[in-house]
């Protein structure tokens, strides 16, 4: 059922084994300095909220400066073909954690499902493997007093937004440190029970808390291997605020853009304050001289969002791509990909390797150099791309999406081409040549009687039942 490694899970394994190898790894590495390179590197996943595939410079945005992102592009490699777990966050984040696709994930909308004691995360095989590992942002897999709180998941350290809806809020009465509620000074009158509202004194900025909540972790532990999940919630809207819903402390240089709408100015400057924290964190990486140890990989959940007043064409958002977030096209799915690593990742490289969310688990396994460890995933390493040896870089046949809000819809990319069927189940298909045909305009289904036929066999054979996803069927 899948392109990847698939192999039953034996929990068992994941401290002994693991553990074992990174001893391994590390005794074989001293002296310290002489073998420093030789060391599993520091992880560092950073996740925008509802950024576009084309809000960058180096993804050829008009608009919208982003010096850092394009200075990280352009001192390592940009992915033209890297696609989120889902269509919204989610989903996308548990595929991003678990390395399942969202056929058979634990969470496939953005419903408050939990991860379960048996779902194994990257953040659980790392921390096993000797990583100190922390998240800071938001998490959207377990809510307070479930199973999928991040501490239970294999996270040391955790600060930020349990639930998705909550992250709307960018100036919270609360955050979550740990287990335990940390109060902010922001007030927010009428405020829902997942802490939702528009604050009316604002007073701390969430992304100002989460930068250095991040920048600390990085500090603290820059004497053994680290992994930090950093997902701030920019430029994700507050969907309660309605057309306000860009909110944050000022606009600062976009304000002279009365041209733009207000919300527009809103959006650019979430933007670049991304870019400049996105800068920040690269910089005290690199002062303390962990560079050449340290893999950087900035990634966005899912596609443009049109929320909170923001108009994804005024800024073009998507670039060439058909769709926006909530779609299974591939403005809705493929997103900006940068990864930088200093002395192994080669400045200024461009990747059209065909990669997902899936392949993180797998990835971080690769260089973490753990070993004799099984585990069910969808993932293919793409350690080898990052590396510059593509003549050893497994591919896969074909990656799997399936969403269920709206007018429900499952999607294959196979080779070259794109298949999107809608309804589940039994509606029609839609076939796009991507190499050809990059915005999705021209249906080709009826000149690949045998493409069609590999989707429906596909289409059926990668989603696993499951009793909390369910989607009736069209009366036939």
């Amino acid at each position: 059922m899948n392109a990847g490694p698939r192999l039953p899970i034996r929990r068992s394994l994941i401290g002994a084994c693991a553990a074992l190898a990174l001893t391994a790894a590390l005794e074989a590495a001293a002296p310290q300095d002489a073998g420093a390179a030789s060391k599993p590197p520091n992880i560092v996943v950073i996740l925008a909220d509802d950024l576009g595939y084309a809000d960058l410079g180096c993804y050829a945005s008009p608009k919208v400066p982003t010096p850092r992102l394009d200075q990280m592009a352009a001192e390592g490699m940009r992915f033209t073909q890297f696609y989120a777990g889902s269509t919204v966050c989610a989903p996308s984040r548990c595929v991003l954690m678990t390395g399942r696709h969202t056929g058979r994930a634990r969470v496939r909308g953005n419903l408050r499902i939990p991860l379960e004691p048996g779902d194994v995360t990257v953040a659980e095989v790392l921390h096993d493997a000797g990583y100190a590992t922390a998240l800071v942002g938001k998490w959207g897999l377990g809510n307070e007093d479930t199973t999928g709180v991040p501490n239970h998941q294999g996270f040391d350290e955790f600060f930020g937004y349990l639930d998705q809806a909550h992250a709307h809020n960018d100036f919270p009465t609360y955050l979550i440190r740990q287990e335990e509620r940390v109060s902010l000074p922001n007030v927010v009158p009428d405020e829902g029970k997942f802490g939702t509202g528009l604050a009316t004194e604002q007073k701390v900025w969430c992304e100002d808390l989460f930068l250095e909540e991040a920048l600390g972790f990085v500090e603290r532990n820059r004497e053994r291997p680290f992994f930090l999940y950093f997902a701030p919630t920019i430029p994700h809207a507050n969907n309660e605020a309605g057309k306000r819903g860009m909110d944050l402390p000022d606009v600062g240089e976009f304000a002279k853009r009365t041209d733009w709408p207000a919300a527009e100015r809103g959006f650019a400057a979430r933007i670049h304050r991304l870019d400049a924290d996105v800068g920040r964190l690269v910089d005290r990486i690199d002062e303390l001289g962990l560079g050449e140890r340290t893999l950087i990989l900035f990634t966005s959940d899912n596609g443009p969002h049109r929320e909170g007043g923001h108009d994804p064409e005024f800024q073009d958002s998507n670039g060439p791509l058909r769709g926006i977030k909530r779609s299974l096209h591939d403005g809705g799915i493929r997103v900006p990909t940068i990864a930088r690593w200093q002395g192994h990742v080669a400045a200024g490289s461009v990747s059209h390797h065909v990669a997902g969310f899936q392949d993180l688990l797998a990835t971080c396994v690769e260089l973490a150099r753990i070993e004799d460890l099984e585990l069910e995933h969808d993932g293919i390493s793409f350690a080898p791309e990052l590396a510059g040896e593509s003549d050893r870089q497994a591919s896969h046949e074909w990656l799997y999406w399936e969403f269920y809000e709206g007018a429900s819809a499952q999607a294959l990319r196979l080779g070259s081409f794109k298949a999107i069927r809608s309804p589940m189940f039994d509606g029609p298909i839609q076939l796009f040549d991507l190499d050809a045909d990059i915005g999705e305009e021209t249906d080709v289904a009826a000149d690949h009687p045998d493409l069609i036929a590999e989707a429906v066999r596909l289409f059926d054979e990668a989603h696993r039942p499951d009793p909390q996803w369910k989607v009736r069927k069209r009366n036939r």
